[in-house]
């Protein structure tokens, strides 16, 4: 289902998806998107991200972090042009699934990440989250970012610091 919960576009995922990381299973639960990018890659902020959130069962979560630019061509991105033409008319409101997605459509062809402990951006911004940001963007269009940004021209968690942080990164492929 889609909804726009009053924080942003989520989209609930039915069972089935996820990610094994060291040989624990992460399922997908939800994606949803911020604007501008709440991730930094080399000081660079991006338009917007898309955060795919998995729990495993004990309910430990990992993200995926897709960073989303304005591409050059400013050709639609097929997964969020979907989502958009899915759109529930008020806040609140979850509209049912009307198509199924391939979420490969938004996963860059690059599969390099940035990995990292961190913790959720919203309230109440629990820490040991497995972050996972992908290093290669994903290109949409000015229309979808403009879409977006006339419901949420703003609703990132500001840059926190690191902290110490270890960031690792993966070498990556296609």
């Amino acid at each position: 289902s889609v909804q726009d919960n009053g924080h942003t576009i989520q989209v609930n995922v039915a069972a089935g998806n996820g990610l094994t990381i060291m040989g624990r299973r992460y399922e997908l639960v939800q994606f949803h998107f911020h604007r501008p990018s709440e991730e930094r890659v080399n000081g660079k902020q991006f338009d917007m991200v898309a955060h795919l959130v998995h729990k495993d069962a004990q309910g430990k979560l990992a993200v995926v972090a897709v960073l989303l630019e304005r591409g050059p061509d400013n050709k639609p991105q097929p997964l969020i042009q979907t989502v958009w033409a899915n759109l529930p008319l008020e806040k609140g409101e979850a509209l049912a699934a009307q198509v199924q997605i391939d979420l490969n459509q938004l996963l860059p062809v690059e599969r390099g990440y940035y990995t990292y402990m961190g913790s959720l951006t919203t309230p109440p911004c629990s820490e040991g989250v497995l972050w996972m940001v992908m290093r290669q963007p994903v290109a949409a269009s000015a229309q979808q970012i403009g879409i977006f940004s006339k419901l949420y021209p703003m609703n990132a968690r500001p840059l926190q610091a690191g902290s110490g942080r270890l960031i690792k990164e993966s070498l990556g492929g296609p």
